[in-house]
This record gives structure tokens, C-alpha cells and sequence, in this order.
């Protein structure tokens, strides 16, 4: 484990992009895991001011989201598949084809999850996989539970995790209470690991994933278990 103490959100943005720009730059066909949520959007940020100047092509990069809300058309602002085209996908060159996002409208969600965990193993696994984490330790939407979950599954939405995703919402009651997830074993099987953490509030809980025992009531914990895992943070 490799922990990386940033001194400000930009600065946790330029670390995580300069990660994420040498994987494609060393290998232009990667796979990379992206996630949403408020904490990625700099890392992406720079991501776009870096191919605009010309320094990066993902021309023949793959991408595999995360997760997905349940009922909501992609076409939805709160849907992940539109802040993924809105923070990255429309602004560089990466083919429309090449970016996969789990349906949230599949008439039969257990064949989306194996087909979604299928993908992933067809494309040779993750390259990267970037996660933010949740006050509750969720990855993904790997919320706490009694076991985890290995595959891709759907999950119902933990209390927490509904007031945190509010604030993208006009009334707390319009956020989903369901979604599909990435399961633990696709993100543990990434050959690399990329975690960020942004703000005085995700202090406590990145101590207790990183430091604490590996649980499944804190999904994060497990991250301790991989080979390769690099954490970005900013606490300020």
C-alpha cells in the first residue's frame, strides 16, 4: 500500500490524473475502472486539459464504470452514465463503444450482472481501477453488509449513502434507493488500485479501511488485501 498525503484537492486531482495518463501512455489500450461521485471530477478535469494539449490519446482506451442507479434513463442528469459523458467521455477522444456503464434499465438485472461480469472478463480484466469511497467505507456501491459481495450485484442504497448522493438531487426523495454495482472481486482482481479521498470528513473513515480489521461492514478494508494499491488524500 502506498499512501500519498495531497496538500489540496488540486493537488490531489494532478496526482491522480498523472497516474491515469501514464497508464494509458504506457499501454494505449488499457481498461480503466472509472468511478463518479464529486471527487473524481478534478482528476478528470486535468484528464481533458492534458489530452486538449495534446499529451495523452485514448483512442484505444476501454472503459468499465463502476455502478449504475436503478430506474434512471441515461439521458437522466443524476444518471452516472451522463456525468460520465458530461466530466469525460464527450470532451476526449475516447469511442463512445469503448465505454461501458452497467444498464440501470435492464428488463432482467441478474442477466445485466453476468453479462457485466462477463465483459470485464472478456476484456482481460482492469488495467486501473479508480474508487472514491463512501462516509460508510462503500465502494462502488459496495455498502456494508455481513458478507461481501463478489460479483456485480444489485444493492439497495444505505441510508447514509442516500443523503450523501442528495445534494445531486433537488429532493432527497428522488434518489434511487437501489443500484447496480462492480462486485468486490472485479475491482480486487484490477492489477492496480487507485483510491482517492477529499476533505476533514473522509479522515476517519480512510483510517479505519486502511488501518482497521478487513470487514465487510467497512467494504474499503479489503483494498489492504491488494498487491498494488496506491491512496490519494486530502484532508484539509
Amino acid at each position: 500500500m502506498k499512501v500519498i498525503h495531497a496538500t489540496s484537492y488540486s493537488d490531489l486531482s494532478r496526482k491522480a490524473a498523472n497516474i491515469i495518463s501514464a497508464q494509458v501512455i504506457l499501454k494505449p489500450n488499457s481498461v480503466l475502472g472509472l468511478a463518479t461521485g464529486s471527487t473524481p471530477i478534478g482528476t478528470y478535469k486535468q484528464l481533458i486539459e492534458w489530452y486538449n494539449k495534446g499529451d495523452i490519446d485514448f483512442s484505444s482506451t476501454i472503459s468499465v464504470n463502476l455502478d449504475e442507479y436503478i430506474g434512471l434513463e441515461p439521458t437522466s442528469e443524476q444518471s452516472y452514465r451522463y456525468f460520465m459523458n458530461e466530466n469525460l467521455f464527450r470532451h476526449i477522444n475516447i469511442p463512445q463503444e469503448n465505454t461501458n456503464v452497467p444498464s440501470g434499465l435492464a428488463e432482467d438485472m441478474e442477466a445485466e450482472c453476468l453479462n457485466y461480469d462477463a465483459l470485464i472478463t472478456d476484456l482481460g480484466g482492469i488495467d486501473l481501477q479508480l474508487l472514491g469511497i463512501g462516509h460508510n467505507g462503500h465502494i462502488g456501491f459496495n455498502e456494508p453488509d455481513d458478507a461481501f459481495e463478489k460479483t456485480t450485484h444489485i444493492v439497495s442504497l444505505g441510508e447514509s449513502t442516500i443523503k450523501a448522493n442528495a445534494r445531486f438531487f433537488e429532493d432527497i426523495n428522488e434518489v434511487p434507493t437501489k443500484a447496480i454495482t462492480m462486485g468486490i472481486k472485479s475491482i480486487m482482481q484490477a492489477k492496480k488500485v487507485l483510491l482517492i479521498a477529499n476533505g476533514p470528513d473522509k479522515k476517519d473513515i480512510i483510517e479505519k479501511a486502511l488501518y482497521g480489521p478487513v470487514t465487510p461492514s467497512v467494504p474499503a478494508s479489503i483494498l489492504q488485501l491488494h498487491p498494488d494499491l496506491t491512496v490519494i488524500c486530502c484532508f484539509e
